[in-house]
Formats: structure tokens, C-alpha cells, sequence
């Protein structure tokens, strides 16, 4: 098994955050651009992976309570992952991306995976930002 993990900081409420990093319909707004997730029947979702061009199942739970989104492969048991957001006062959090890779043929290697990780979490960070800067003005 391969662990990753990155954190970012993010200017606004870990609820805003929260909210903007669940909305399943705009994950695609920060996710890693080779990923598509679709809802099917919460918690499931299909995600499509340009990398392999193929879909895959997927389970998605979002936990407001704890701030929490935790995913993982059905069945093939190739990758998990979760983020979570902690508020750091001030207005600001802290998001926290990890990823478990059960099966080498899913782990695109340390690099490719930071990479991701940290596109992904500037993506989050903008998308959190419009939002902010838009409720505000």
C-alpha cells in the first residue's frame, strides 16, 4: 500500500469549504482534470478516469458533522481517500487530501500524485474564493 497526503490553507469557513469540496455537480471545478464524477444513487458515484478511459465505481460519503468526504473504489479495492477541513480561526481552514493505493496498477506514482494533490487543492482554493468573493460583493 502507497499513502499520500497534502494540506493547504484556505481563506474562509471550514463550512464554506466543506460545502464547495461535497457538491458532487462541481467537483469537477477541482478535481484533478482526468477525473469525472457522476452521482448515481448516493453514496455511490461513477468516476470516469481519463488515464485508463474507463468508469468505475465508486462510493462517496460526505460527513458535515466531522467535515469529512471519504471515497474508495467498490469491489476492484484500488484506492480510498479522504479530505478534511479543520478550522484554523481568524476565518481560515485547513484541507487535508490523503490517498491509499491498495493496487499498483492505480498509483500513478509520487510525483504525478503530488502534483495532483496540490492542482487539485489551489483548484479548491479558487473555486472557494469565487464563492467567497462573490457572497461578499
Amino acid at each position: 500500500m502507497t499513502e499520500y497526503e497534502r494540506s493547504h490553507t484556505m481563506p474562509a469557513s471550514p463550512e464554506h469549504v466543506f460545502d464547495q469540496a461535497a457538491d458532487v455537480g462541481r467537483m469537477g471545478d477541482w478535481l484533478p482534470e482526468d477525473l469525472h464524477v457522476r452521482a448515481e444513487e448516493p453514496p455511490v458515484v461513477t468516476v470516469h478516469e481519463d488515464r485508463f478511459d474507463e468508469d468505475v465505481s465508486a462510493l462517496l460519503r460526505a460527513r458535515r458533522d466531522q467535515m469529512r468526504l471519504e471515497w474508495g473504489t467498490r469491489g476492484q479495492g484500488g484506492y480510498t481517500g479522504w479530505l478534511q477541513v479543520a478550522g484554523i480561526g481568524s476565518g481560515a481552514s485547513e484541507v487535508t487530501v490523503h490517498l491509499s493505493f491498495f493496487d499498483d496498477s492505480h498509483d500513478p506514482g509520487e510525483k504525478a500524485v503530488g502534483d495532483a494533490l496540490d492542482t487539485s487543492l489551489r483548484r479548491l482554493e479558487d473555486q472557494v474564493r469565487l464563492r467567497v468573493d462573490n457572497a461578499a460583493g
